[in-house]
């Protein structure tokens, strides 16, 4: 698939074989590629940069991959653009920790450069597709408002920053609200991803974003064993 114009994209690890990998991989694709091996060097390398995603590797020396997405989610410039980890470990709660602090997701080493590739083609398709595109550009749920043109969310009247990601997962439900919508059909329409991956990935979400919305929380219900919907309060 190729890219006019070009998607930047950021790759973050110490390990030069798997950054000289995933540049020539991404190249090959259509994508403007960067790599930094040295993860104190990435603010300064980002902000001049501006990718349109970071792959982030977890486990690097000095300064590790859960403390530059905690860097960049706090960054006024940076905070926004997806980021999908890499993590040697694999295990669950490193993949928790960083879907918490801010990332889109994940994938455990040693990887598939095809399915990375379908991952990060997955982001930017969402990105660039709004989805079932109603006639509506605004949506309210309590004292919850959705703007879509500005992608822009207030809760009580006060502005509230979402990743992508969160912002694409509330507005489906919100649309939706009073509509059980599975695990699985969330995965589907808010990652674009079969329904064969791990729907944790939901669930940790969820839990950031009801964080996010505060007083709002529980205008997002839990339906045990199915999934969520929004409700009216």
């Amino acid at each position: 698939m190729k890219n006019s114009p070009a998607k930047k994209i950021l790759v973050v690890d110490d390990e030069h074989d798997v950054t000289e990998l995933l540049a020539y991989k991404f190249k090959q694709e259509g994508y403007e590629v960067q790599v930094i091996n040295d993860p104190l060097l990435i603010m300064g390398r980002a902000r001049q940069y501006q990718p349109d995603l970071v792959i982030l590797d977890i486990m690097m020396p000095e300064l590790n991959g859960l403390q530059v997405c905690r860097m960049l989610r706090a960054d006024a410039v940076m905070k926004t653009i997806p980021i999908i980890f890499l993590t040697a470990r694999g295990e669950a709660e490193d993949r928790v920790k960083g879907l918490e602090m801010g990332a889109d997701d994940y994938l455990p080493k040693p990887f598939d450069t095809r399915e990375l590739l379908l991952r990060v083609q997955s982001i930017f398709k969402r990105l660039a597709q709004p989805g079932g595109a109603p006639a509506e550009k605004i949506f309210q749920l309590g004292k919850i408002v959705i703007d879509v043109e500005k992608h822009q969310l207030t809760v009580r009247g006060q502005d509230v920053e979402l990743t992508a990601t969160e912002f694409r997962l509330l507005r489906l439900l919100v649309e939706r609200k009073g509509r059980v919508q599975s695990r699985e059909h969330l995965l589907v329409n808010v990652w674009n991803y079969e329904a064969d991956i791990e729907t944790r990935t939901v669930d940790t979400h969820i839990r950031r974003l009801r964080e996010k919305l505060g007083g709002e929380a529980d205008l997002i219900e839990t339906v045990r064993g199915v999934g969520y919907r929004a409700v009216e309060g």
